[in-house]
């Protein structure tokens, strides 16, 4: 008897088999991502031009907000429009006078240095502070003694005090202590015609400068000396916070003008930033700022 035989095939893919079933695979892929790659690097540009923008807009509103609450007559901008610095106001009110004939209460004396205590009539928003300052009829631009950034060259030439005390009086009133009356030793006695004072917390400076890593950066300085002259990074302790990095250009970030005669001045604001993709965004932003003293 003549034997059979039988002839058995693993099972599984040969090697060809492999190398085809790869490549078309990969041409497949390569399909796929040419119709894919142009959405999704659309999509990553959105999400991150989203998020710069709203950093910048973050951070505009920001000094926006800040600018509102400046003293009259405060805002000053460096020639290359880099830094704005402002006298930063948390309130104000009026401040009783001896034209008021109100018997037992202090009134803000513009003759008798040695008065260093006045009645505040009414309620203010927020509570005077001991540290704080009082400012009246500031007019800025230099004119003395209506300048409040004077208030290191001595009384003669400044409209600004600052608080050492303040107690509750009667009837809604507050009863502040100066350190020294600099009003009454002003070269000349410059009272508000409205009898108004204005109250200054510190000074506060918005500056764009190159941060360590070498990048461009917008930072917020503030509780530092008050300086007649302007520098662009203030001088002396203080305390800082990070606004917005990836500043793509820090020249005219900041533009004013104004004049001591105009009610009010306008702030434009130009912040630009860099996405990741080596785009920038940009948004200008303008303050309306009250200049009435």
């Amino acid at each position: 008897m003549n034997a059979v035989t039988f002839s058995r095939r693993n099972g599984g893919f040969t090697f060809v088999e492999m190398i085809v079933v790869i490549v078309i695979i990969g041409i497949v892929a390569g399909i796929v991502a040419v119709f894919i790659r142009a959405p999704i690097l659309g999509y990553t540009e959105s999400v991150d031009r989203a998020a710069v923008t709203d950093e910048a807009d973050l951070a505009l509103r920001r000094m926006a907000r800040d600018l509102r609450l400046a003293l009259p007559n405060s805002v000053r901008v460096t020639a290359n429009g880099n830094a704005v610095e402002f006298l930063l106001s948390s309130t104000g009110g009026r401040y009783l006078s001896v034209d008021d004939d109100v018997a037992g209460l202090p009134f803000l004396d513009f003759d008798n240095a040695a008065s260093t205590t006045f009645t505040a009539i009414g309620g203010t928003q927020r509570p005077i502070q001991a540290g704080n300052f009082i400012v009246v009829y500031n007019l800025g631009d230099g004119i003395a003694p209506s300048e409040a950034y004077n208030f290191p060259a001595g009384p003669a030439n400044v409209n600004i005090a600052q608080v050492t005390a303040v107690a509750p009086g009667a009837d809604n009133t507050s009863v502040v202590t100066l350190a020294s009356n600099a009003f009454a030793q002003q070269a000349v006695p410059m009272p508000s015609p409205n009898r108004r004072f204005q109250v200054v917390t510190t000074p506060v400076t918005y500056l764009c400068t190159q941060l360590a890593d070498g990048s461009l950066g917008l930072v917020r300085y503030w509780n530092y000396p008050i300086s007649a002259v302007q520098y662009a990074r203030p001088q002396g302790s203080s305390r800082q916070a990070m606004v917005a990095g990836h500043v793509a250009s820090c020249n005219n970030v900041f533009q004013y003008g104004a004049a001591a005669s105009r009610a009010s001045a306008l702030v434009i604001l130009n912040l630009s930033l860099r996405t990741r993709d080596s785009g920038v965004v940009n948004l200008v932003h303008q303050v309306h700022v009250d200049n009435t003293p």
